[in-house]
């Protein structure tokens, strides 16, 4: 993003459909999985864009006849004038895990260096934590980065600004997702961790630059923490909090959890205690966290690499059929159930169970206990996963 020309050409339509009352993240990828690009769907006509289920007469004209915002306008600006990056979920730089929850950002805004291949895992916990909650979070960190993984976190008070810290002192990166925008740090005191961050990693928000700190954004904010993540680790927690809601949109997400033990007498062990009894891993040490995800690790063969880096010739893509090709395309770098998979390409399911084998004997994909499928290779031609 070189200047605010380059700013406006790339980006105003993102910006514009974001702006449609009405579309909603949802949607948005809908419009996206449909139409590929912002731009196509402005230049749709009704009759297609109500095809897309969720997109009424209204809502549709709506889209048609939106008009390019001030608000809009100053965003774009602001984005240009800071050097910020915007990167969109039809970007090879999005990450490929956070692509696949439910209603992933149309876009990020992003200050530092945001790296799509890296393997990421959340820390978070209270606000308010003990001089145990602490020395625990620094310790898993401290050995995590060694992996290495990419810390995430919220750059809340206590143990996400522990998790940071910790990230940076053991000379790791880290990865801060706010509930604001990217010119409005909060808290205020974390102002010098937020520039150690972006130079350690990145921050990142789904709010325009300037959007205040408003409480339900945190929510959404969660969703994102856990949605980069092959797990979360919630260090302290009391029953009613932040991260345990972080832990539960992990489960939704079909991610690992982890839960850190504590004093059985302190409220703010109440949470993590609480995930441990509905079968969150408890954590002792990294390795408990090592060995859960062992089979996600870069050293692992059956590591699911993204999508953009998968090397398959055309020669090789050309012995599959269209059903075939249907289902690699449906796969995804997190292991899927054989049944999500079934409810994406809607074909017999015997069928479907013929292709899979077929698959992972040719080494394409590894099924893990469970029937739980993923792509063990990527595919180098980039339209089969965008089209």
């Amino acid at each position: 993003m070189k200047n605010n020309t380059d700013t406006y050409q790339d980006y105003l339509p993102w910006f514009t459909l974001k702006s449609v009352h009405g579309i909603g993240n949802y949607l948005f990828r809908k419009l996206i999985e449909r139409f590929h690009h912002p731009k196509s769907v402005f230049e749709a006509s009704q009759k297609e864009l109500i095809q897309i289920k969720g997109i009424s007469e209204e809502l549709a004209n709506r889209i048609l006849e939106i008009k390019i915002s001030d608000a809009v306008k100053q965003d774009l600006e602001l984005v240009a004038n800071h050097h910020y990056h915007i990167v969109t979920m039809t970007d090879p730089m999005y990450p490929p895990l956070l692509r696949q929850i439910h209603d992933p950002p149309p876009f990020l805004y992003v200050y530092g260096n945001l790296s799509p291949l890296s393997q990421k895992i959340s820390v978070v916990g209270t606000r308010g934590p003990t001089s145990y909650g602490l020395n625990v979070s620094k310790s898993l960190v401290a050995d995590l980065v060694k992996y290495p993984f990419v810390i995430v976190s919220g750059m809340a008070r206590g143990i996400d600004s522990s998790a940071h810290r910790a990230a940076i002192s053991a000379h790791g990166e880290t990865i801060a997702v706010l509930g604001c925008g990217l010119n409005c740090i909060y808290p205020q005191e974390n102002e010098s961790l937020y520039h150690q961050i972006a130079e350690h990693g990145a921050v990142i928000s789904e709010f325009p630059v300037l959007a205040p700190p408003e409480p339900y954004h945190f929510p959404l904010r969660n969703r994102i923490v856990s949605g980069l993540s092959y797990g979360t680790i919630v260090v302290e927690a009391a029953q009613k909090s932040g991260a345990l809601i972080t832990a539960m949109l992990a489960l939704e997400q079909g991610r690992e959890v982890f839960a850190v033990p504590g004093n059985i007498f302190s409220p703010k062990s109440k949470g993590t205690h609480m995930l441990i009894k509905q079968g969150a891993k408890l954590v002792e040490k990294s390795q408990d966290v090592i060995d859960e995800l062992n089979h996600l690790l870069s050293n692992s063969e059956s590591l699911p690499v993204t999508k953009e880096s998968v090397r398959l010739s055309d020669a090789q893509l050309s012995q599959f059929s269209d059903v075939e090709l249907q289902v690699i395309k449906a796969m995804e770098p997190y292991p899927l159930h054989i049944d999500d998979i079934y409810r994406k390409v809607q074909i017999a399911s015997g069928t479907l169970a013929g292709i899979l084998l077929k698959l992972e004997l040719q080494g394409l994909i590894v099924q893990t206990p469970g029937k739980m499928f993923n792509i063990k290779e990527a595919v180098s031609c980039q339209n089969l996963w965008l089209s």
